[in-house]
């Protein structure tokens, strides 16, 4: 088999909405620069995603110089969003857990409130090398993370994702597939593997850059949400419960830490090392 490469890079600056491909990006110790950075916000300060507003998956972020955002999303006016100044932090609620964030201006949270029709705000993260650490049981001192779900990055390849399509075909709802990588949202993407060969990674190189695998990547009902209209369908949660189970969770692809910064590139050569 060919040497695996890395395939694609994506990240997503705000959590839960649309991401975005990029030919290179640069790797910090809480994940790709721009990634999740900031996430919205509901009025019980709990932080908010696609698992019960799949809607967001329309709404796109796109990045500014200075790490500001302008958002968009069908029938709303775009909307540029500024870095806010960290001089008051709030503590939002992000999976049962506390984090400090830094609260953007009101016209953000008006945009966000007529797009989501409710009561929401935008939140930033202005340090993520001290505001939240990835969970202990599978993190070393001091390593952090965004506001990404649990870990700096998240790696799946094209190999696997082509052998649960097969699995998806042969099943009762194969008229949902193929389905297409964005749905399970990863920062990278590997192709030139052997399916499901990340199972058995520990230590990998991304080009100039090594990472180590902290754990699968459990799913949730996101996966079942089409990122290009927001509608649900049952696979491929219904797939990946009957073939694809670690500790009691459907799983796909696997979380990882980075063990120094440096960029990857599409293209980059991947290494297993251990």
């Amino acid at each position: 088999m060919a040497t695996p490469v890395l395939r694609s890079v994506h990240v997503h600056p705000v959590k839960a909405m649309r991401a975005l491909a990029l030919a290179e990006a640069e790797v910090q110790p809480w994940g790709l620069a721009g990634d999740r950075r900031w996430a919205v916000v509901d009025a019980a300060d709990k932080v908010v995603t696609q698992r019960r507003h799949p809607r967001m998956a329309l709404a796109t972020a796109e990045p500014l110089a200075g790490g500001g955002i302008t958002l968009s999303a069908p029938g709303h006016p775009p909307l540029t969003v500024e870095v806010p100044h960290p001089s008051a932090t709030v503590t939002v609620e992000i999976f049962d857990k506390p984090v400090e964030v830094v609260p953007a201006d009101r016209a953000a949270a008006g945009w966000l409130s007529a797009y989501l029709e409710g009561d929401f705000r935008l939140v930033h993260m202005d340090a993520p090398e001290h505001r939240r650490p990835v969970d202990p049981a599978y993190a070393r001192p001091g390593e952090t993370v965004s506001l990404a779900d649990g870990y700096p990055l998240l790696v799946a390849t094209s190999s696997s994702l082509d052998a649960l399509n097969s699995l998806i075909a042969q099943g009762d709802h194969a008229d949902e597939g193929p389905l297409p990588m964005n749905r399970f949202r990863p920062n990278l993407v590997i192709e030139g593997s052997s399916p499901w060969a990340e199972d058995g990674w520990t230590r990998l190189a991304v080009g100039e850059v090594t990472f180590r695998v902290a754990r699968p990547c459990g799913r949730c009902v996101v996966t079942t949400t089409d990122q290009f209209t927001a509608a649900r369908g049952k696979e491929p949660l219904r797939t990946l419960a009957r073939h694809r189970k670690s500790d009691g969770r459907v799983v796909f692809g696997q979380n990882l830490v980075p063990e120094h910064t440096g960029t990857v590139r599409v293209g980059d050569a991947v290494k297993i090392l251990d």
